[in-house]
């Protein structure tokens, strides 16, 4: 039995005028130039774009995602290229969309795709769910706008546009909630054009539903909002419940030298995994080889769970460059004329702020 219909209990009611409003307005209003819906006749050409796409979209917003997978696009143009590739360069593309293990799973998925499945991507919904990184919202994506089949989707626009549309209270990330949306959201997808649908209902959730100041008065689905209906709309969906994040601190060392910068490659697990980043320590302490110079300005990096505090330290190598090398996990690292390294988005402002001074 399929895993996605297995997984729904009563079906939600249907409501085919939705799928029809939406198709209108989305071809008269949507977005129709993206760089992943600029395809050719090569399916998996066409496949492997729309997967990237929605790998790079998980918890990033379009504008920031399209230049990147435009240069990701550029040097990985199929599955094989980027299977094929080594992690550090992998990385080094990724550097900067944050979420560093989506890369990581991407290239896991890819080597299986080309080892399981003959470098071709799977029609299955199981098999799809099966790769790495791959959950049922991304599985049912790619799968509907690569090839039109009719998987339901449940990213955060589609959320907010369901919630809102049948007024459901509460946090979607809620289990239960979350349940009953994706009842929703199988009930709504049509048969037929999916891969329009798709692309309607996260257009329609990024550019009118939006989080703030929704345009209700362009919605093609106004009519039949109950949330509209009710006055709920600034209150739906319900935010999840805030909490307040912890601080933590760190020194980033600026270790110059005539070889260039010093970095150090992060470890396997932990934030930034299998990246190059300054050397660290901990607030007052010293690090071995090094003398320590200027203290400069204190540069906060939120993450989901925690607010980083970086306090920036120039240092001068008091060793020479030949020791570094012993360490494989050493490197000088020159900005201008330096091959792909992958850094940290917070890591490369730093450095890049301290060259232009």
């Amino acid at each position: 039995m399929n895993h996605f219909s297995a997984s729904l209990t009563e079906p939600a009611p249907q409501n085919e005028d939705f799928a029809a409003r939406l198709l209108a307005w989305w071809r008269e209003c949507g977005r129709h130039d993206l760089p992943w819906q600029r395809l050719d006749g090569n399916p998996e050409a066409r496949v492997w774009r729309v997967w990237v796409s929605e790998v790079m979209l998980q918890q990033t917003q379009v504008v920031t995602v399209i230049p990147y997978f435009e240069r990701f696009m550029q040097r990985f143009p199929d599955v094989s290229s980027f299977a094929q590739a080594h992690e550090d360069e992998v990385l080094a593309h990724w550097a900067g969309l944050g979420y560093y293990r989506r890369a990581r799973l991407l290239h896991t998925a890819a080597k299986q795709v080309m080892q399981q499945h003959g470098g071709v991507f799977p029609r299955d919904f199981d098999a799809v769910l099966a790769l790495p990184g791959l959950g049922r919202s991304t599985a049912g994506a790619v799968l509907a706008q690569a090839f039109d089949l009719p998987f339901p989707i449940l990213d955060g626009n589609v959320k907010r546009v369901l919630a809102r549309f049948y007024a459901l209270a509460g946090w979607p990330g809620e289990a239960a909630l979350e349940r009953e949306l994706w009842r929703y959201a199988a009930a709504l997808t049509p048969a037929l054009r999916a891969a329009d649908y798709t692309q309607a209902i996260m257009d329609l959730g990024a550019t009118l539903c939006t989080t703030r100041n929704p345009a209700c008065e362009r919605c093609p689905q106004a009519a039949s909002c109950a949330a509209l209906r009710e006055g709920r709309v600034g209150e739906l969906p319900t935010p999840r419940p805030r909490k307040v994040l912890p601080v933590r601190q760190t020194v980033m060392w600026l270790i110059e030298d005539e070889a260039g910068m010093l970095l150090q490659r992060r470890p396997p697990v932990g934030i930034w995994p299998g990246l190059y980043s300054l050397p660290e320590s901990e607030v007052g302490a010293l690090l071995p080889n090094v003398v320590p110079g200027e203290c400069l300005p204190v540069m906060r990096h939120t993450f989901s769970h925690y607010h980083l505090d970086i306090f920036p330290r120039r240092a001068r190598w008091n060793n020479p460059a030949a020791s570094v090398m012993d360490d494989d996990r050493l490197l000088w690292y020159k900005p201008r004329s330096a091959a792909s390294v992958g850094l940290p988005a917070p890591v490369s402002r730093l450095i890049e702020l301290y060259f232009k001074e």
